[in-house]
């Protein structure tokens, strides 16, 4: 399992997720610019991502699906804030509609992700932040940091040779 360290900072609203991968920083950049292989990982084992759109520019954003508990698809969307290959990213995250608008009564959270050469390949840090404690709560209390954990878990088997 990649994950290294997760923990939850109540007070800023946020969590972090520390990932580390055997492969070299350019090779892990590309699971998140590449839609085919963000549909790899992304979303927990069971629930795969169907990227409708994936415009990985700034300002550019992706449309994007998994199935629900109930087998319908729940859509979410992203608007990328800043690209900086291959060593950071900040993306709007949240739920939306079918057309990537913001849907729902929880405020898009925002994803920190930051990457960096280490002895043994790369390391990924994941930041989420929310616009206050209640929604990360919600958040959490909905699975996400878990969820986020089981599809990191999924990056290993795409990166082998």
């Amino acid at each position: 399992m990649p994950v290294t360290e997760s923990n939850i900072d109540s007070p800023s609203a946020s969590y972090r997720i520390v990932s580390e991968f055997a492969a070299p920083i350019e090779r892990v950049w590309q699971l998140w610019e590449d839609p085919r292989q963000v549909e790899r990982w992304w979303g927990p084992p069971g629930y795969p991502a169907r990227f409708i759109r994936h415009d990985f520019t700034v300002p550019g954003s992706s449309i994007y699906h998994m199935p629900g508990p109930d087998g319908e698809p729940t859509y979410a969307g992203w608007t990328f804030l800043e690209i900086e290959a291959p060593h950071r990213l900040r993306i709007a995250n949240g739920f939306a509609d079918e057309t990537g608008a913001p849907a729902g009564d929880i405020p898009w959270n925002r994803f920190d992700i930051a990457f960096e050469t280490i002895e043994a390949g790369t390391r990924m840090t994941i930041t989420a932040r929310f616009d206050d404690t209640a929604t990360l709560e919600r958040m959490l209390g909905y699975g996400m940091l878990e969820g986020m954990t089981a599809a990191l878990g999924q990056i290993d088997a795409l990166l082998a040779p």
